[in-house]
């Protein structure tokens, strides 16, 4: 049986965060992470950007006695160890309307009970929430998840995708909350080494992915109705995290810094009563064309 390697996973984690920060800095060219080290963790939030209005990238370690209630939820043998989980989130909020959010996350927990193994998974993944859909940054979002699953069999994105597609959506208005990406949890039956490979590249494929569709996108010119529909479908990722999202949850639940948990939110949103967009709009072709699940690498 394999040992795990805490301290191999923490390192990387936080190399990541600083490598992933340093990139998002270049492409918005103006404005800059500011830290905030809160002791079991490192919070860094960008705000009003040339590119970014708001983002956060987060690494977290936090540990525990009790395994909190929306860890044991679907693990009921869990209950009662003791626990470490670290990870890397972040979410970044885009100025321009024809930037999609992004949000990627990758973890690592270890469950504890005397005289007994321990017993330690990864998770994590990537997904995509534009406001205005463009088949071609699709197709690029996810050709670039598919090279990151590849090595590690033929069957893994196809899995993988498939997961993050169920896990974002909202159930209460019939829709995805975006065009999906990777999703993947409770990842061990590979062994440390294979399983800790995978959620290192699942973390470093993120900015090959989203960078180019940033970069596509940043200098588009728009008004005031593509900026109203992006705050109304904020409104969208709002009700996710907060109604769905198991990472916020387990924050919440498990003492994390709120502060931190709660920086996924975008800094304006807006509902609208009932509001329906024109049938043939480019607004209505976003859910029409681009949420409903597809294989975009057809």
């Amino acid at each position: 049986m394999q040992e795990i390697d805490i301290a191999a996973v923490k390192t990387f984690l936080m190399s990541l965060q600083d490598r992933i920060c340093q990139r998002l800095e270049e492409i918005d060219g103006n404005a800059r992470f500011v830290e905030d080290d809160w002791g079991r963790g490192r919070s860094r939030v960008i705000t009003d950007g040339t590119v970014f209005e708001k983002g956060g990238v987060n690494f977290s370690h936090v540990q525990g006695d009790s395994m909190p209630g929306s860890a044991t939820a679907h693990r009921p043998e869990l209950a009662g160890r003791s626990f470490q989980a670290m990870g890397v989130s972040l979410v970044m909020h885009p100025q321009n309307p024809y930037v999609p959010t992004s949000h990627a996350n990758v973890r690592f927990f270890v469950a504890e009970k005397p005289g007994e193994a321990p017993v330690w998974w990864f998770g994590g993944g990537y997904d995509l929430t534009p406001y205005y859909g463009f088949t071609e940054d699709c197709q690029h979002w996810h050709a670039t998840a598919q090279a990151a699953c590849a090595p590690f069999g033929d069957e893994v994105y196809g899995r993988y995708k498939k997961w993050c597609d169920e896990y974002f959506y909202l159930k209460h208005r019939n829709e995805a909350r975006g065009i999906g990406g990777l999703f993947f949890d409770d990842l061990n039956e590979w062994g440390f080494e294979r399983s800790f490979a995978f959620m290192q590249s699942v973390g470093e494929s993120f900015l090959k992915a989203y960078l180019p569709i940033v970069a596509r996108r940043k200098e588009m010119p728009w008004e005031q109705r593509q900026r109203d529909f992006q705050l109304y479908r904020r409104g969208r990722y709002v009700e996710f995290n907060l109604v769905y999202d198991r990472g916020t949850l387990f924050g919440l639940q498990s003492g994390g810094r709120t502060e931190s948990i709660l920086m996924s939110m975008p800094p304006l949103v807006r509902w609208e009563y009932n509001w329906q967009p024109d049938d043939n709009s480019p607004e209505a072709a976003l859910t029409r064309d681009f949420l409903p699940v597809r294989d975009w690498l057809r």
